[in-house]
């Protein structure tokens, strides 16, 4: 094989300019961008807590972050969410940041603690007003607003957490009244974001709020099933009083698998392994039943289920929300699963975060295999970003690294739209570097940079890119 010097590379790679340039116009290669179906939603993602601030201000009462956050040793850098972004005061400021990327679409969490400050009980009019005004400014700047009515802000006024059965029904009295006091100006309702995180890494694990370690077991399974039912409750009680047109579904972080290589066996093994990964999460909201390979795997652990549980959780939805970051490559194996995970090694990338592993082709099988399993009426990419090491030098941020992680994702995301699965929007994650929960300020995920001294917000590299996604409707 002929070897080159860098020298020749680059001498080569001038000579292939120049015979570019030469060569007639009429036979100059034209870029084709990949387009996105007229009607496209794209947006950004955010939450409550990580933005707001304001904790004390209108009657908010206190959650179980709030109290974490403020526990010695929970918080990477000590800091918590007291002000965060102090976006409760500057929603008008952010909702001119989404105008300017041209976004149509913003999808934001109501705080359940402003509502209901105990999480039951009288409501606090003071919130419906507050979240009335944002929600005004959105749609005078034509952005459609996509509520999540729980994004980890649980009441500490409810006992137990979501080890009490109790907290299901709080919850789906709570998004009952706020549909009854939004679904005039909000169409699309998410009833909770990412079981399978609130409840495993905050329940399972010391890592996320309230932090109670129960390990692995039939503790950890019962608060997964209120929190399972919660959301069956909710979607009856958002149909119940949603004016006409209103829709409903949920956002999860679902285990994406992906072919080790796209043959007919190795997608086989992936669709296995998507069932499994998702067994206590996805697959009983959709099958309205838990698997009986999972019952099976958990025996005496399994949950206690009541009459009417699994008809609840298992509620039909207008659309499902896939939060993707990551996957898990997987290849057929002769195991009762049927799949093994191919993990690679030391040199596998990743975006500076552990669990942040590079696999953009989960945009793409994401909502194939949801597709395929289920046939749901619409999908939405619910949130997509990634942590970059964002540098603010002469009032600019450079940020390639995360440019090149969106890029690629998106640009699966279209290979999935165009195959006709029913993807019918993206939600980037996130709009500005806000309070990233056990990360603390320290991982920023934002599009526009954010100054902590002063809460300016300056827009980085990526914001001008996803802007021009935007405007073309395409990869770029």
């Amino acid at each position: 094989m002929t070897k080159f010097s860098r020298r020749q590379f680059a001498g080569a790679a001038g000579a292939g300019t120049a015979l570019a340039a030469a060569w007639p116009s009429g036979l100059v290669a034209r870029p084709s961008y990949r387009q996105f179906p007229d009607g496209f939603h794209w947006g950004c993602a955010t939450a409550a807590y990580q933005i707001e601030g304001a904790v004390d201000e209108d009657g908010r009462g206190p959650s179980v972050w709030d109290v974490f956050s403020h526990s010695p040793g929970t918080i990477k850098d000590g800091t918590n969410g007291d002000i965060a972004t102090d976006s409760y005061h500057r929603f008008r400021e952010d909702a001119r940041l989404l105008t300017e990327l041209g976004a149509n679409s913003y999808r934001l969490s109501f705080a359940w603690p402003r509502f209901f400050p105990q999480g039951r009980g009288q409501p606090n009019r003071k919130a419906v007003d507050h979240y009335k005004r944002v929600i005004d400014n959105l749609l005078e700047h034509r952005i459609e607003p996509y509520v999540t009515l729980y994004h980890w802000d649980l009441p500490i006024g409810l006992p137990g957490g979501w080890q009490s059965r109790d907290t299901a029904q709080a919850f789906a009295d709570y998004a009952g009244y706020v549909t009854a006091q939004f679904s005039d100006r909000v169409r699309h309702f998410v009833t909770l974001n990412e079981i399978s995180t609130f409840i495993d890494v905050g329940y399972g694990t010391k890592v996320h709020a309230p932090g109670l370690a129960l390990g692995q077991g039939a503790a950890l399974n019962q608060a997964r099933h209120h929190a399972l039912l919660a959301h069956g409750l909710g979607v009856q009680a958002i149909r119940a009083h949603g004016r006409v047109g209103t829709q409903v579904g949920l956002a999860e972080n679902s285990g994406v698998t992906i072919p080790a290589i796209e043959t007919e066996a190795n997608i086989a093994a992936a669709k296995k392994a998507f069932r499994s990964l998702n067994a206590a999460h996805i697959v009983p909201i959709l099958d309205g039943a838990y698997s009986d390979e999972h019952l099976a795997k958990q025996g005496a652990n399994a949950p206690k289920i009541a009459a009417g549980d699994m008809a609840a959780i298992g509620s039909p939805l207008d659309f499902i929300g896939l939060n993707i970051y990551s996957g898990v490559y997987v290849e057929p194996a002769d195991t009762p699963a049927g799949f093994a995970e191919v993990r690679g090694g030391a040199n596998y990338p990743t975006m500076g975060l552990d669990w942040l592993r590079v696999a953009p082709e989960a945009a793409y099988w994401g909502p194939r295999l949801l597709a395929e399993l289920w046939q749901p009426k619409a999908i939405y990419i619910s949130e997509n970003g990634t942590v970059a090491a964002d540098k603010l030098e002469n009032r600019r941020v450079g940020d390639a690294e995360r440019i090149m992680f969106l890029r690629s994702y998106i640009g699966q995301l279209q290979r999935a739209v165009a195959e006709g699965y029913p993807v019918k929007g993206y939600f980037l994650w996130t709009l500005l570097d806000n309070f990233e929960w056990a990360e603390g300020f320290t991982a920023r995920f934002g599009i526009h940079y954010t100054d902590l001294a002063t809460q300016q917000r300056i827009p980085k590299l990526s914001a001008a890119w996803y802007k021009e996604v935007i405007r073309r409707n395409a990869v770029v």
